[in-house]
């Protein structure tokens, strides 16, 4: 990450409500200059501004339209929504802007705010760094003259136009009649559109996780939490589950039996499926450098190509367009199908994994076991002062687990983006291995940081 960004970090800005950098002043001040960034040519300006169900999400709302509204630009306002609808909206409505006020997956204390371009996409880290330059300047003569101030309103039809959208995703001809389905809003921005589009479709829908009441989003619920979920489906005894997080732009599943399907088996399923329909460009699928390695070796099997990028859905994005691929996603479920959406959306991707079950009439424990995966451990080690990453002590360990598992799995070693954290992930062949390498390279942190 570019040492010049001190508010954005992988995903836009995020932090505690009322705390910097969510602050009001922090959020006008953005308002204001991305107002500015964005503003090229003579017409008339707009952002289209989104958030979940978070209660400081009014704060955060009502500070960046002011600021918005005074650099000269007009405010589509939608409500709750998911963030993949806010990137359809901005496209959709020919704005200059999409803003999604969200952290996502984090608990309610939290929040952030995502923005995306004129084309639907997040921003590059260069974008990002020129409008962190711009808030250090004085904006006072450059803010919009009494006469072009921006107006708001509000887009009451924004909710139906991303169902319509979402809708349009599923196989045509296909239909959910006869299915019963859980679905987990996480208490977040999908708790209308999600349940609404699949009902639509023809399913039975049992809800949980849609009664969010500004506090309890995530709240052992969700996508991170798909512990309801899974106990839901076995009691109404449906066919599937699906588990979405605050702001719905990541999606887990709970076959019949109540057992979870990760953003790898989901990723896998889907690839055969384009594969074996013609619909699948380039054979590469690209992940992160988190997913598993038996889906990797699973991919290459069926002749296609698992490319790698660090972790955040928009770098599997920023591949994905520089290749031509329509297909990656990450293990924690965000899943990036871009001949529907141009960021992570788990409504669509949940009807990718439905159309297979209607398709074969097959249970979805069968359909999502698609591969076996490796045996993989994930251990966080905290460190105060500098980071221990490229110490010659932590750099010997390093090559000596890689030397160690050369053949047999891999090592990923890298840092927080958000805590002073260091993130050890070992997986291999044997599990035994996996824990003796895991193990070596946190007692070579702890050997730093106790140093």
């Amino acid at each position: 990450m570019p040492k010049s960004r001190k508010l954005f970090g992988t995903d836009g800005i995020r932090g505690t409500a009322n705390l910097a950098p969510m602050t009001v002043d922090i959020a006008q001040r953005l308002g204001q200059a991305v107002g500015l960034y964005f503003q090229q040519g003579a017409h008339r300006h707009r952002v289209v501004l989104g958030k979940d169900t978070r209660l400081s999400g009014y704060m955060i709302e009502c500070a960046l339209v002011s600021g918005f509204l005074s650099a000269g630009m007009d405010v589509t306002l939608v409500g709750p929504l998911p963030t993949p609808a806010i990137a359809m909206l901005t496209r959709s409505l020919r704005a200059d802007l999409g803003v999604m006020i969200s952290a996502s997956h984090n608990p309610f204390e939290d929040n952030g705010i995502k923005l995306f371009g004129p084309n639907g996409f997040k921003l590059s880290d260069a974008a990002e760094e020129e409008i962190e330059a711009l808030m250090r300047e004085d904006l006072t003569g450059r803010l919009a003259q009494p006469a072009l101030v921006g107006r708001a309103s509000r887009l009451n039809d924004a909710a139906g136009r991303y169902i319509e959208n979402a809708k349009a995703s599923f196989p045509r001809g296909l239909r959910l009649d006869g299915l019963k389905i859980v679905i987990d809003c996480a208490n977040g921005s999908a708790y209308r559109v999600a349940p609404t589009a699949l009902w639509e479709l023809g399913a039975e829908v049992v809800r949980i996780g849609c009664e969010p009441d500004g506090i309890n989003i995530n709240d052992g619920c969700g996508s991170t939490r798909p512990e309801k979920l899974c106990q839901a489906v076995v009691e109404q005894g449906a066919q599937l589950g699906i588990a979405l997080d605050g702001d719905a732009d990541r999606v887990i599943i709970s076959d019949e039996r109540g057992e979870i399907v990760d953003g790898d088996q989901i990723l896998a399923l889907i690839a055969r499926s384009w594969h074996e329909r013609g619909s699948l460009r380039t054979g590469n699928v690209v992940a992160t450098v988190m997913s598993n390695l038996g889906l990797e070796r699973y991919l290459e099997s069926q002749g296609l190509t698992l490319l790698r990028t660090a972790v955040g859905d928009r770098y599997v994005v920023e591949r994905m367009r520089e290749i031509g691929a329509n297909l990656g996603g990450e293990q924690s479920g965000h899943m990036v199908l871009s001949d529907y959406a141009t960021t992570g959306d788990g409504l669509i991707a949940a009807l990718q994994v439905l159309a297979v079950l209607v398709e074969t009439g097959r249970p979805a424990s069968e359909i999502c076991r698609v591969f076996q995966p490796y045996p993989q451990m994930l251990r966080n080690v905290r460190f105060s002062g500098p980071s221990p990453l490229g110490s010659a002590v932590l750099d010997e360990a390093k090559a000596k687990v890689d030397e160690r598992l050369k053949g047999r799995g891999r090592l990923v070693l890298r840092a927080s983006g958000t805590e002073p954290l260091l993130r050890v992930m070992v997986e291999a062949d044997d599990p035994a291995l996996v824990e003796e390498c895991v193990t070596r390279m946190c007692d070579a942190i702890l050997s730093l940081t106790l140093a």
